[in-house]
């Protein structure tokens, strides 16, 4: 019998007496494994010549099976033990062989690795990003691949003292121990070291985006990671009757790339291929290259990026043949995906195997190791975030017409945060469920089984001068919808106004004194957004007017996180004087809709 790529979702739902819903999946959980470095030993025995994680070398690959890369664990995890310091090691690089195999080395005997955003490090006005980060955390050892590329951080004060392991080593401002002198290994206990490991031992400290204060730094554990590849599992039967293969670009100081995808790979068996490119225009072009010699089982991505993957693979018939050939399913996280994106997936993929594969996406934070809620059935449409995974337990509690905040409880959510007790308590209700922030509506309030889909933070939403709320979430994606290839991002505006508008950071770069006033982009927008002014119910959903920025979001003024989401609360404030031209009717860049 052929195995399932998916179960069908089955949800228990129960309304309390206080009106607060209570969810949890009908399926039992699977066996869980008892640490990350389990899963290691597990394959290295059991298929120890396939291949577990690669990056590019020159116009090929470095591929590292699973019998090496143990061994090089085991090695790096010795030479660990003899250094001086046992804290943390911190990783200020981004993905890569080394960074990988020493994250694991790490957790291996029972250390935890931290890795950070690259962009702290390369960036000088985000220094003082990474700076909080070493000084918080204290680590005894950071990581980073190329010492000369990391020259201007690893000069930081706040790194004096610390050793540094570089995989390249030439043009450090400082002394770096080199990468192949770590491997060489070392006298500690490694055996000894891993038998104290537990599934409550702490594996990684991964930090917030800090969109609203500072980063607060996540206590990962062996079970949360453990339980939630169980999880996912238990949803997606083709992850353990197939080894996947991955192509993956996402970063590693996020829980989507460094703790779903990367353990995804490891516990299954899996082939992990780094893709050394990013959906920005300087980098889209090597995942390109690499989707020519590499495509995956499963597909993982941003919606950005799926919008680039889709304008490449309508281009290419090759490259469409190979993407969807073998492919079980596509995943989008970070942002609702547009319509016409998914669209687009599912008629090449039925041009080229007769069929759609499951198109499918998720809910989760870094606090829940991530995914909560998942959508293990065939949909047809974007937003949906599906039921809860087996194991845990959703709260949801009533807002208004029909709307719910979101709490969650399971054995893959966080036991605090990193040395902060009161963030740590402020986060739990009094019956130990985290509070997301997060809104949700049923897809079907009668059948519970057809999950959630995602409404928006509900820190986000605001309200007109009318006192009408204004949900940001449906909105945003309307008016990115119909800005398709205009709009890189929006951030919508009229918090105590009597107006919607929309800031619109455009896809391709124009020119202004802070606003750009040309009347063909003006148009453009206008035509754009006046259907969906006219469609409008009332002023919670009506855009009256729209600025065209002419900076980009920038990081290091924390306009950005380090996953490339907007702070929009940050915009709001560091653009204040944009927001106010934004209604000013005088002024010539007001775009009137």
């Amino acid at each position: 019998m052929q195995t399932p790529k998916a179960v069908r979702q089955s949800v228990r739902r129960d309304i309390r007496d206080d009106g607060a819903v209570i969810l949890t999946s009908n399926h039992a959980l699977g066996p869980v494994a008892r640490t990350t470095g389990d899963w290691l030993d597990a394959w290295a025995a059991r298929t120890p010549d396939a291949v577990f994680i690669a990056e590019r070398s020159g116009p090929g690959w470095r591929e590292v099976t699973y019998a090496q890369a143990r061994d090089m664990v085991r090695a790096l995890a010795g030479w660990l033990l003899d250094q001086p310091g046992q804290g943390p090691v911190m990783m200020i690089s981004g993905n890569s062989v080394d960074h990988g195999l020493l994250a694991l080395a790490a957790q291996y005997v029972g250390r935890a690795n931290v890795p950070v955003a690259e962009q702290y490090a390369l960036i000088p006005g985000a220094h003082e990003r990474l700076a909080y980060a070493v000084d918080k955390v204290r680590p005894s050892l950071i990581y980073v691949d190329d010492a000369a590329r990391y020259a201007d951080a690893l000069a930081l004060p706040q790194l004096a003292g610390i050793p540094v392991i570089a995989g390249t080593p030439a043009g450090a401002p400082r002394a770096v121990i080199p990468m192949a002198d770590a491997l060489r290994g070392g006298a500690g206990d490694v055996d000894g070291a891993h038998a104290q490991v537990t599934p409550d031992t702490v594996g990684k400290i991964l930090f917030t985006s800090g969109s609203t204060s500072n980063p607060k730094g996540v206590l990962t554990t062996h079970r949360m990671m453990c339980v939630n590849q169980t999880q996912l599992a238990d949803a997606f039967p083709i992850l353990r009757a197939e080894p996947p293969k991955l192509l993956d670009w996402l970063p590693w100081n996020h829980v989507f790339g460094g703790s779903h995808n990367f353990n995804m790979m490891l516990a299954h068996g899996g082939a992990l291929y780094i893709d050394d490119g990013k959906p920005t225009d300087a980098l889209f072009p090597r995942t390109l290259e690499n989707m020519q010699m590499h495509t995956g089982t499963l597909s993982f991505n941003v919606p950005m990026g799926y919008a680039r993957q889709v304008t490449a693979l309508r281009a290419d018939a090759d490259l469409r043949r190979r993407f969807f050939t073998g492919l079980h399913f596509t995943f989008y996280a970070g942002a609702s995906l547009p319509q016409e994106v998914w669209d687009a997936l599912g008629d090449m993929a039925r041009e080229v195997t007769g069929e759609v594969p499951l198109m499918v996406s998720s809910w989760g934070m870094t606090e829940t190791a991530p995914a909560v809620l998942l959508t293990h059935e065939r949909v047809t449409r974007s937003g949906i975030v599906g039921a809860p995974l087996a194991g845990t337990e959703v709260k949801l509690i009533p807002e208004d017409e029909g709307r719910y905040e979101l709490r969650v409880k399971g054995p893959n959510i966080m036991p605090g945060y990193f040395e902060d007790p009161d963030k740590t308590k402020a986060a739990f209700d009094a019956e130990g469920f985290l509070i997301t922030g997060d809104a949700m509506r049923f897809v079907n309030e009668d059948e519970p089984d057809r999950g959630l889909r995602f409404d928006g933070r509900i820190s986000e939403d605001f309200k007109l001068t009318s006192g009408t709320w204004v949900r940001v979430a449906a909105l945003r994606g309307a008016l990115l919808g119909a800005l398709d290839g205009l709009a890189a991002d929006i951030v919508i505006t009229g918090h105590d106004r009597a107006e919607l508008g929309v800031l619109v950071f455009p896809a391709t770069s124009a020119t202004g004194d802070g606003a750009c006033a040309d009347p063909a982009r003006m148009d453009e927008i206008r035509a754009r957004l006046a259907p969906l002014a006219a469609a409008a119910t009332g002023s919670s959903t009506r855009v009256g007017r729209a600025l065209i920025l002419t900076e980009p979001p920038r990081l290091e003024a924390q306009e950005m996180t380090a996953k490339g989401n907007l702070n929009t609360r940050r915009v709001l404030t560091r653009r204040a004087g944009l927001v106010a031209r934004l209604y000013d009717d005088a002024d010539p860049a007001v775009i009137r809709i």
